[in-house]
């Protein structure tokens, strides 16, 4: 086998190891020496293990294969774990200084799975601290910067994960997502996101019955990789009691696309701002599922979209809240949390029962619409961000265009609908500005339909001739 490991989709690179066309050992090098040339410049990748242990481990895969024992698809695959999940054995820092010298027990349910898979796990990648805020940038490890431009941002919370995927630094990537962290980042690194219907992929976090709004998922280059490493992480587990009945999400190939019929959210009716471009962008996305077959029809939502945000805004407070209530009790720790976290605190002591029983009825009702929608149409698309990546020195950005940002988050909003939802999107690539940054758009697929909408996804890559991990070719 020739030229260069890194360029191999996962798949293919699994089907190489397999056949023994290329060592794990090989496979290995050619990602650490990647890592080695372009990690200083994003810092996508933290907690680096040392080069001599996984070439060690990588040696004991390859021992592996020649006895005739394959761990799984991913044997031998180098892995960095998104820093706000937890994998035995190494540092978990959550992007805070509260926890700068973790050091994981456990496995989360994800985690253990991709590592039955055969993955070895080099370090992690690193996110925003607690994951707030779609800006990968933290106290402890610094800022996550966009291989495309490395003056501006790489998106989060998946902001290492989407840069490392950029960059050829990793086959494919575990991310999140609760306000588009695997869909911006995804967006703003030209790569695939896909957000799982709620209950896809099991967590086994301390708020099992009420944290419903983040889920785990796939990151990758392609399309078929992101639905390989979701068969990983996907199926029922006890451990959490929400989790979807396990069922096959092999694809099948690209959709039949002709007549399917799709909403275009666009601005939501002029709801929403967008900076200059963004639409122009997703409105190239449009024309390939246009030649696909694909009956597109502007929608502008009949729901009141202000009500939805507020609701939003009680419902996730009261989830990022309640789950560090602790760090917040405490004068010590408190002074350590960020602003963003410090928000979403006063936020929730703001909020009584009754204004969350009266948000979660707003999120019904958003439900039930999104329901109603899909009896008209097949697929709902709209922008996956509403800015193209922003100074990484900022914060947050403090405006979208001509509007001023009343949030950390507002800039964030285009996600949130299919966030309360809890519907399966595929984050695809649309392309580049003239300035060279990437943007793209959401795919959104029925209740449950995972396979169907990647299957969807697949056609639209197919049709656009998508490249990813480009950033520095």
């Amino acid at each position: 086998m020739t030229g260069d490991i890194t360029r191999l989709s996962a798949l293919d690179l699994s089907r190489a190891i397999h056949a023994r066309q290329v060592s794990c050992v090989a496979v290995m090098e050619a990602y650490l020496d990647r890592i080695d040339r372009f990690n200083p410049g994003i810092n996508a990748i933290i907690f680096l293990h040392p080069r001599e242990e996984l070439l060690a481990e990588a040696k004991l895969a390859d021992e592996d294969l020649a006895n005739g024992a394959s761990r799984g698809w991913m044997h031998g695959f180098p892995q960095a774990v998104k820093d706000l999940s937890e994998a035995r054995g190494l540092p978990t820092s959550w992007g805070s200084p509260i926890y700068r010298d973790h050091v994981s027990t456990a496995d989360s349910i994800h985690v253990e799975r991709v590592k039955k898979a055969g993955a070895i796990f080099i370090g992690k990648t690193n996110t925003p601290e607690f994951g707030l805020g779609s800006h990968t940038t933290n106290p402890v490890h610094g800022p996550t910067r966009n291989p495309y431009d490395p003056t501006k941002s790489a998106g989060g919370s998946s902001g290492g994960a989407a840069a490392a995927l950029a960059a050829r630094l990793l086959p494919v990537a575990d991310g999140s997502d609760m306000m588009g962290s695997l869909r911006n980042p995804a967006a703003f690194n030209n790569v695939v996101g896909f957000r799982p219907s709620a209950g896809r992929v099991p967590s086994d976090g301390t708020e099992l019955f009420i944290g419903q709004l983040s889920t785990a998922g796939p990151m990758g280059r392609t399309v078929r990789d992101v639905a390989a490493l979701l068969t990983t992480q996907a199926g029922c587990d006890p451990r959490d009691p929400l989790s979807l009945a396990t069922e096959d999400l092999t694809l099948g190939g690209p959709a039949a696309t002709k007549g399917l019929s799709i909403a275009w959210f666009g601005d939501f009716g002029g709801y929403l701002a967008f900076e200059p471009g963004v639409l122009d962008l997703a409105g190239k996305a449009l024309d390939v599922l246009g030649s696909i077959g694909c009956e597109i029809e502007t929608v502008q939502p009949e729901f009141d979209l202000l009500k939805l945000w507020e609701a939003w805004l009680t419902l996730r407070s009261f989830d990022v809240a309640h789950g560090l209530r602790e760090l917040y009790d405490k004068p010590e720790t408190r002074a350590l949390l960020n602003p963003q976290l410090r928000y979403e605190f006063e936020q929730a002591q703001s909020h009584t029962p009754a204004d969350i029983h009266a948000a979660s009825t707003v999120r019904t009702s958003w439900y039930k619409y999104m329901l109603a929608l899909f009896r008209h149409y097949d697929y709902l698309v709209m922008p996956a961000a509403q800015i193209f990546p922003f100074d990484v020195d900022l914060p947050w950005p403090r405006a979208v265009g001509t509007r001023e940002t009343d949030t950390y988050h507002r800039w964030m909003e285009v996600v949130i609908g299919p966030t309360m939802a809890g519907l399966p999107v595929a984050a695809m690539p649309a392309g580049f500005n003239a300035n060279g940054l990437p943007n793209g758009i959401q795919i959104v697929g029925p209740p449950r339909s995972d396979r169907a909408t990647l299957e969807f996804a697949l056609a639209y890559e197919k049709a656009a001739k998508i490249e990813t991990g480009n950033a520095f070719d």
